[in-house]
């Protein structure tokens, strides 16, 4: 094998070692998503998941510390490329980390973006969904707030 080939599988795996690492460190509940992520690419007939630089997002938004954000925007499964997407937006969840060190998924929707407000803990997140979120069709979207704390929340179309 060539040194430069051998040099690049050497780099390959550290940085396949590196992410699998860091995977590791997530809370189970957030590795929860990541495995259901994996999970939804087979089953809608794809492969190979890869997951975007930003995937999970740590952050503190309810004043106890270590709360996560597991966005799938960026994420792409070879074979299906609507597995995490589609007009309502891509697969987003918030998991929080409780005061008694366990913790809890908040909220696990499709959304088109969002926008962590400023402020101190618990801060609120804009979020843009899709626009039968607010009794109109797919577009525009439909902005919803909600302040982040340990409670679950979703947003519900309107009847």
């Amino acid at each position: 094998m060539p040194a430069t080939s051998a040099g690049m599988t050497i780099v390959a795996c550290l940085v396949f070692s590196v992410a699998a690492a860091a995977q590791q460190d997530y809370p189970r509940e957030v590795q929860e998503h990541l495995d259901h992520a994996r999970k939804e690419c087979i089953e809608q007939g794809g492969g190979k998941v890869e997951f975007g630089a930003d995937v999970v997002r740590k952050l503190d938004l309810t004043g106890g510390g270590n709360d996560y954000i597991v966005d799938l925007h960026e994420t792409e499964c070879a074979g299906a490329p609507a597995a995490y997407c589609g007009t309502g937006g891509c697969d987003f969840a918030i998991v929080v980390g409780r005061k008694n060190g366990s913790y809890v998924t908040v909220f696990d929707q499709r959304v088109r973006g969002y926008e962590i407000l400023p402020g101190k803990p618990p801060r609120t997140i804009r979020f843009l969904l899709h626009g039968s979120y607010c009794g109109g069709h797919g577009n525009p979207s439909c902005p919803k707030a909600h302040r982040i704390t340990e409670r679950p929340f979703e947003f519900k179309q309107p009847q």
